[in-house]
């Protein structure tokens, strides 16, 4: 059946976001409570765009200094309102009214063990005159992994494949640009997908391809957390790491766009920062 509604586009896409937040939640909460000695949870936090305005909001969900995970942070949100004179010239559907809606869920583990790589992920879907998703996901390396990275892109392949065949290559390479530090002259990490402004005429495939990037995400996560979390590390490993969050916090101080569209859409500002390690070393 195809959905013209746009209010049941809205809310199958909110809907979705908060269920895969909470499929998340309590794998990671169960990952954790593996290795540990008393029981830890996600501590959520509710919070509004406006306290003026009926411009929605979201909810930050994090847990702190568990054996596993060091900070890892996972957020929806549901928020409308127009967007700024400057910044809606970068959106598509934004000439007539800069009014918007977005909904979407990202997430970022930072872990105790180095040889865990940094994960990040979110899917969105926004509505201008326009409409669209977008996301992907990519992993952070401190200590490089052939073997980790053939199963990361391999697992990712398989799902684009199941959508369109030129997914995986065209998504790959929005990644590969994308998660690049010009000023260091380096990639972030070992790439991913990254895919935006994803419009094919069929909403209820373009959803699918979204939902199903999600749900590889948690399959991948959980893979290599379990792996790895195996592996012995010592202080030198750990110094490698606190060098290499720091190329992760200038990213995303710099270029990210999430943290962009958070800042002009007057955002929660725990929730854009949340993706920040708890230390890292320059």
């Amino acid at each position: 059946m195809k959905i013209k509604s746009t209010i049941l586009k809205k809310k199958l896409a909110s809907s979705w976001f908060v269920d895969l937040r909470n499929q998340i939640c309590e794998k990671f909460e169960d990952i954790e409570n593996k290795h540990s000695d008393k029981k830890i949870k996600f501590l959520q936090k509710k919070w509004k765009k406006s306290k003026t305005k009926s411009e929605g909001g979201g909810e930050i969900s994090i847990l702190r200094n568990g054996k596993i995970f060091e900070k890892v942070g996972v957020n929806i949100s549901v928020v409308n309102g127009f967007f700024n004179s400057e910044f809606k010239k970068k959106i598509p559907g934004t000439k007539k009214s800069s009014k918007f809606w977005a909904a979407g869920i990202s997430l970022v583990a930072h872990f105790q063990n180095p040889k865990i790589p940094s994960l990040h992920f979110n899917t969105r879907y926004i509505v201008t005159s326009k409409e669209w998703f977008g996301g992907g996901m990519d992993v952070t390396p401190c200590i490089a992994d052939n073997r980790q990275k053939k199963y990361f892109h391999s697992e990712l392949k398989k799902t684009c494949d199941l959508h369109d065949k030129n997914y995986y290559k065209k998504h790959k390479s929005n990644c590969d640009k994308y998660f690049y530090l010009p000023h260091r002259k380096e990639p972030r990490g070992d790439g991913g997908i990254f895919y935006d402004y994803l419009n094919t005429n069929n909403w209820e495939n373009d959803f699918s391809y979204t939902k199903d990037v999600g749900l590889v995400f948690l399959k991948i996560a959980e893979n290599i957390i379990q792996k790895k979390s195996k592996h012995k590390w010592n202080e030198r490993d750990k110094k490698i790491q606190l060098i290499k969050r720091a190329r992760y916090v200038e990213f995303n101080l710099l270029f990210d766009r999430g943290t962009k569209f958070g800042l002009a859409t007057d955002g929660n500002i725990e929730a854009i920062f949340m993706s920040l390690p708890p230390s890292a070393s320059w």
